[in-house]
Parts: C-alpha cells; structure tokens; sequence
C-alpha cells in the first residue's frame, strides 16, 4: 500500500502532464462538452488526478495482482476511442467537401439570378421610355388646359370685382346700407385673392380703390349717427338704417369699428361728467349713490332705445361701464386727494359700501360677457395637493367668485389710501370695548363658573372675537390688501391687551422665586407656612382663566387661518400670530402652575407634621398615619372641583396631575429624610403610608366620581416610579446594619445604584446610628465607591473633599 501511494515515478508523471496540458479545454468549453456528452468517468474530469485514481485502483498491495487485466481493459479502450476518433475525422472531411460544393453552386445560381434581374430592368427602362414619348404631348395638352382654366377663372373674379365694387360705391352713396354689407364682404374676400398680384398696376389701382371706398364708407356712417343722434328719440326706421351701418362697420373692422364704438361710448358719458364735475357739490362722497343711479338709468335707457341698432358683440354696455368706472375713480381720487380733512369713518365707508354694492351688481349682470371676460388678467391656477377632495375640485369649476370680476375694485379701490382712517376707528372702537370689559370685571367681578364646567369660558372673550368677526367682515369688503394687514396687526394688539388687562389680572399676583418656579407664598406676600389656600371661588376663577386662555388660543389659530384666506396671496407670510399664541400659553402654564402650588402647599404642611412625629417610639402598625388622611382630605376638597370645571379642557386637567405628581413626589421624598429616627415598626408604618399616597395619586384623575375612570398610562407609570423610590428607602432603613458590607451592598442593590453620598448620609441619620458609626459607614461607603469607580464629585454633594484628590490620582493613573 504505501509503494503505491508513493506515486509513480516523475518521468511518467512528467509525460502524462504533458499528455494531460495538450488536452486541456478553456472553461467554457468544457462546461459545453459536459452539456452534450455528461460522462461520469473520472477520466473525463477537468481536475483529473492519474496518482489518486491509481490509489483508487489498487487499493493495496494485494490489488496488484490485476493489474494486466486493468492493463488490457484500457488498452481496449484507448484502441476504440481511436476507431472512433478515425470515423468522426473522416466524415467531417467528407462534409467539408460536400459543403464547399454546395457553396460554388449557390454562387452560380446567384450569378443566373442577378443576370435575369439585370435584364428586366433594361426592359423597364426601355418601356418607361416609350410610356413618356407616348404621353408628353397629353400633358403639354393638360397644362394648357388648367392654366387656360386659371385664367378664364381669374378674369370672371375680375369682372366680379369692377363690377360690384362700382355697384357698391353706388348703394354706398345711396346709403343702402343692408345692399353695401354683402357686396362688402363679396369684394373683400376676392380682393384677398388678388393681393399676391399687387405687383400689376391695374390691381394695385383696384386694391386702393377699395381702401378709399372703405375709408369713405366709415366717415360717412360716423356722420350718420353724428346726426341720428343729435336730436334724441329718433324713429324707429332710423333705428333699422343704423343697425344696417352698424353692420358695414363690422365688415370693414379695424379703425372704423373702434372710433364709432369709442364716439358713442363718450356720448353715452358726456352728460355724466358735466353732472358730476369735481366743483360741483354733488360731486362728493355723501351723493355717490347718485352717480350709480344715473349709470344705472343710462343702461336702462340703452336696452330701451339703442340696443336693436348696435351689435351684441360690439359690448356696448360693459364698454360704457368700463369708461365710468374709470372715470368716477379718477373723479373720487381727486376729490377725496383734495378735502382729505373732509373724510370720515361713516361717510367713507357709506360710500365703499354704495361702491362696492354697485361693482357686484353689475359683476352679476355681466359675468358671462366675453368682453369682461378678455380683461381680466391670466391667474396661475393654485397648486393642488394629492389628497383635497375630489368634490371640492369638481364643485369650484361651477362656482364663481364674485370678486373674481375684473368689476370688482374698478372703483373702490380708490378708497385704499384712506382706510386708514377706518383702521383708526376700529382701533378706537376696540378701546373702548376693553376698557369696558376690564370696567366690568373690577365692578361686577368676575362670573363664576358653574362646578358642572358650564360657563366656564368668560363671556368677555366671545364679545371680543364677535367684534373681531364683525371687523373682518366689514373690512374684506372694503379691501383685502394692505388694510387687512393693518387690521390684522390691531387684532394683535388688543389680543395681547386681552391677556394683559382681562386674564392676566383675575390671578392672584404671581410672582417668581430665584429658582424661576412660581410660588403662591410670594402670590399672598406670606410664606409658605402662612400661605392661606385658594377657596372654591378662587379656584373656579383659575379654571375659568384657564379656559378661557384655552378658547382665545384656538379661535386665534382660526382667526390667523382665515386671515389668510382673505388676504392677497402676495401678503399671506406677513400674518402671523405666533406672539399672541404665546401669550395664551404662557397664561394657561401660569394657571396649571397656580393650581399645583396651591395644592402642593397644603399637602406640605402635613409633610410638616408628618416630620413632627416620634418615629422612633412608634410599638404598632395601625391605619394610615394622620398626615396621609389630611393629604387625601385635601385632594378630595380640591381634585373634583378642578376636574368637573375643567370637563370641557380634560388634556389641562391631565396636564395639572402630571405636573402635581411630579412636585408632590420629590417634596414626599424630603420630609421622609427628615424623619428620624425610624425604628423597624415606624418604617413598616412608613411604608402603609407610602402606598395609602400611592393609591391617593394613582385614583387623583377620578377622585370623587361614580364612575372610576382609568388614570393615563403615562401618569400611572410617573406614580409608580417615582413613590417605588420612596419604598425603597424605607426598605433600607428597615434592613440591618450590624454587617456594615452587607448593609451598603443591599443599600446599593435597592437604590439601584445610587452613589450619592448625601443620600446615604441621610439614610444612616434616618436609621438614628451614632455619629462614630455614621462615620465609619460613610468612609466604607467611599471605599467601596472608588473600588468600583463609580464615585464622581458631581454625586459626592460637595461637602466631603477629601475623595477628590485620590480621585484625580486615580484618573492620572488611569491615563
């Protein structure tokens, strides 16, 4: 086995390496091979190895007895590969001659082919040839006849044309107008035809003839109706007659069309001006309406008497309205430009009132002019967001704005420049209207709220948003620009008025301390201790603030939202009420606050009494102690009241225990370390009380209901964690201390790592231990921290130095 192994001899391994390379395939070759021959013969793999397949053979030395046989078997084989090998090469010289055949008679056939193609193109040729010899005179005969027919056609349109244009110089001096408009439009369209002939004399003499005539013709029915209209209530057969020239203007279009429609325009408004002359007093603001009146009998005039003579297409009236409105602004600029110390609020705004009326009556009229239409400047059409409804998109198309009228402003907005004094008179206005309410609240005072929650918003803020409403309302109709803004900057103003002077002054006088916390002590000008508590009465004031605040910030944000939408697109980024809306939560943080204070300083003075008590004399475990029943009386007295008076704001009322549990806990914690000395029955006493507080803030969302209500996951987990660290202390003052070790690695255990050393200096004092062994523990204590480096001076209070130095020597070291 082991000569076997060795392989044979490096001669033979040289020779069938060099067999084994001149056989060798690329990859992809061998992958195809495979694909059409698949062999499992180990003899046919790429990585054929002649050493491992003879160990494969002859296994051991035993084996070799057969290897003649082996010997001759491949011998076989290698005989009828060859064979085969022999017969492939064969056949494939053989196909190779039989495929060099076929190529040389594939070429002769294409040579027999391309000769046939050749001479059925000669014959073509040759045939096409005779085809046009055949047929040149038919076409010679073929464009004599069309430019034959083109001319017999041109001179018949020139006859036409002399023709009818001496026949409508005739009916033209004939004032047969009816007769003129169809020669008119016959000479018109063949004299097109023939201005690409312009360079002949004779039809550029026709061409100018018919200019003249054209020019003659509008001369002539402008001194028509010059004469028609001289003298007024002209018959109605005149009437027919200038309905006809009105017809022939039409035809002739251009200059013509626009001077007749331009002369009649100013006819209709020559007496208008002479009538409201800027030196006349009729002229002024408190007559407007005159002015709209006439216009409004000059187009009633028109429909009567002058429509059937003019065109509907010629818009007449929207032309002549058009004209005065232009002319009244420009009368109305000058005016009030000129006696601008003769303005005031009611006169200026009976006049935009008249004016505006008057714009929407005739936007009305003719909103579906297409004259009116062709005024109005192109509008971008707003960018549509992917989710606005459907219906809103198919409901706006039939739904047409009034102020989308080019009417619209045509004369009022020559008010603009003077709205400031409406502005001022709404400033004025708002005033008073504070003073009033600020007059009310300090006479009357302020209305309490039912304990229900009705009423609980005052009056005062609803009679200032009704005005704001009214204010904007009125003022959209006078303008949407720059007064609009100053309208909006006055609701600010008085916005922050409302907060200063009506909300701000129904709470108690608040004040804060050094740490920027609100205190109710420094609200009365006591301290804590003789801080007396806020009655019911105060109490539904402060709910009624709250709400109040609540409702101005809400309607505040729809104010600003529909300011707006009113307001021109260009001016929208200037609104803003962000200042405003802080104030209204800056009040509704300063009640919260109020009412946590108030409650927390009741809840502190039995904190008091609870630190009064001899905890170290206490032999039993009874009921809750004192202290907790007077905390739960408080609640009960104070909770209800604000819940129900708040049922219309509950996410304030939520607001107000959250922050609540967060004061109460912390102030729980500091008087339960001013307890001492605690034995092991007052500490299992503490710890009653500690979950009679814990069931007291966990039912304080629904204390004193019917109906239980669930208190907000977020506020159960806040309780619970925050009195679960009280428990613990108790827990620790309660476990022995004899093995100083075990004592501080279950204090560390339970406080979870608290590494103080002020809290756990406390703990020791609460325990009632000896100075000498509140030291020997402290030092231990500091021992253990700094094995742990878990000690920092940050969590040391400050007080004990003496850790800080090896502290930086170890941090060096460290480094």
């Amino acid at each position: 086995m082991s000569s076997v192994r060795e392989g044979p001899s490096d001669e033979l391994l040289a020779g069938w390496s060099t067999e084994l390379e001149a056989v060798l395939y690329s990859p992809e070759v061998e992958e195809a091979i495979n694909e059409v021959f698949p062999s499992s013969n180990p003899l046919d793999k790429r990585d054929f190895n002649p050493v491992e397949y003879i160990n494969e053979l002859f296994p051991s030395e035993q084996s070799l007895a057969g290897i003649d046989d082996r010997v001759t078997t491949i011998r076989v084989q290698i005989n009828q590969l060859d064979e085969e090998i022999r017969t492939i090469v064969r056949g494939q010289a053989d196909a190779g001659h039989d495929g060099r055949q076929s190529l040389e008679e594939a070429h002769e056939a294409i040579q027999e082919l391309f000769g046939r193609i050749r001479n059925i193109k000669e014959k073509a040729e040759q045939s096409e040839h005779t085809v046009k010899k055949i047929t040149s005179d038919i076409k010679q005969l073929d464009n004599a006849k069309k430019h034959l027919t083109d001319s017999i056609r041109t001179l018949e349109r020139l006859r036409f044309l002399i023709t009818n244009m001496d026949q409508l110089q005739v009916d033209a001096r004939g004032r047969r107008y009816g007769d003129v408009t169809t020669q008119l439009h016959g000479v018109m369209g063949v004299v097109e035809e023939f201005r690409k002939y312009q360079s002949i004399p004779q039809i550029k003499q026709l061409i100018d003839r018919l200019q003249s005539l054209q020019y003659d013709l509008g001369q002539q029915i402008k001194v028509d109706f010059e004469k028609a209209f001289s003298i007024k209530g002209a018959p109605q057969g005149t009437k027919a007659h200038l309905h006809d020239a009105c017809l022939v203007v039409d035809a002739l279009g251009g200059k013509s069309k626009d001077e007749l429609i331009g002369w009649f325009v100013r006819l209709q408004l020559s007496d208008y001006e002479v009538m409201y002359h800027d030196s006349l007093e009729g002229a002024w603001l408190d007559k407007v309406d005159r002015r709209y009146s006439w216009m409004k009998r000059t187009l009633l005039n028109y429909e009567e008497e002058n429509k059937i003579i003019f065109p509907e297409t010629w818009a007449i009236p929207e032309r002549t309205i058009v004209q005065f409105c232009e002319a009244t602004r420009s009368s109305l600029t000058g005016l009030m430009r000129s006696k601008a110390g003769d303005l005031e609020v009611k006169l200026l705004l009976y006049a935009i009132q008249k004016t505006t009326a008057f714009e929407k009556l005739i936007s009305q009229k003719y909103a579906n002019s297409q004259y009116i239409l062709s005024l109005a400047p192109p509008t971008p059409e707003p960018v549509k967001d992917d989710k606005e409804d459907k219906e809103d998109e198919e409901e706006k198309p039939h739904k047409k704005r009034p102020d989308s009228s080019p009417f619209m402003g045509m004369i009022s907005r020559c008010f603009e420049p003077h709205l400031s004094i409406y502005i001022s008179s709404q400033d004025k206005s708002l005033f008073e209207l504070m003073d009033n309410l600020v007059a009310d609240i300090k006479s009357k005072g302020q209305p309490l709220p039912s304990s229900d929650g009705s009423g609980v918003v005052m009056s005062s803020a609803a009679d200032l948003f009704v005005f704001y409403k009214k204010c904007l309302v009125q003022c959209t109709s006078l303008s949407t620009g720059p007064a609009l803004l100053e309208l909006t900057e006055l609701f600010k103003k008085y916005l922050r008025e409302y907060c200063s002077r009506v909300l701000t002054p129904c709470l108690p006088k608040l004040s804060t301390t050094t740490s920027g916390k609100l205190s109710l002590g420094s609200l009365r000008g006591a301290g804590p201790a003789d801080t007396p508590p806020l009655s019911k009465a105060d109490l539904l004031t402060s709910c009624s603030v709250l709400c109040t605040a609540d409702y101005c910030l809400e309607t505040t944000q729809q104010l600003e939202g529909k300011l707006k939408e009113k307001i021109k697109l260009t001016l929208a980024d200037k609104i803003t009420f962000t200042t405003e809306t802080e104030g209204f939560h800056s009040i509704i943080s300063s009640t919260i606050q109020l009412l946590v204070q108030d409650l927390e300083n009741l809840c502190t003075s039995a904190f008091n009494a609870m630190v009064k008590i001899p905890w170290g004399s206490v032999e039993s475990v009874g009921d809750s102690s004192p202290y907790v029943t007077t905390v739960g009386s408080h609640i009960r007295n104070t909770v209800p009241v604000l819940r129900e008076t708040l049922s219309s704001a509950r996410k304030y009322f939520i607001n107000f225990c959250h922050k609540f549990a967060n004061v109460f806990i912390p102030a729980f914690i500091t008087h339960l370390y001013k307890c001492k000395p605690i034995s092991t029955v007052a500490a299992e006493q503490l710890l009653l009380d500690c979950h009679s507080l814990k069931t007291y803030l966990l039912e304080l969302p629904s204390v004193g209901t019917a109906v239980a209500r669930k208190a907000p996951p977020s506020y159960t987990k806040l309780v619970q964690k925050g009195l679960e660290r009280a428990e613990l202390i108790i827990k620790v003052v309660m476990s022995p201390h004899e093995q100083a070790e075990e004592f501080i690695s279950s204090y560390r255990k339970l406080m979870q790592g608290d590494t103080e050393v002020n809290n756990f200096h406390k703990v020791l004092e609460m325990k009632g231990l000896k100075r000498s062994e509140q030291s020997a523990m402290m030092e231990l204590f500091r021992t253990k921290l700094l094995a742990d480096g878990g000690a920092d001076s940050a969590h040391t209070g400050g007080s004990d130095k003496r850790i800080q130095p090896i502290k930086r020597l170890e941090k060096l070291m460290r480094f």
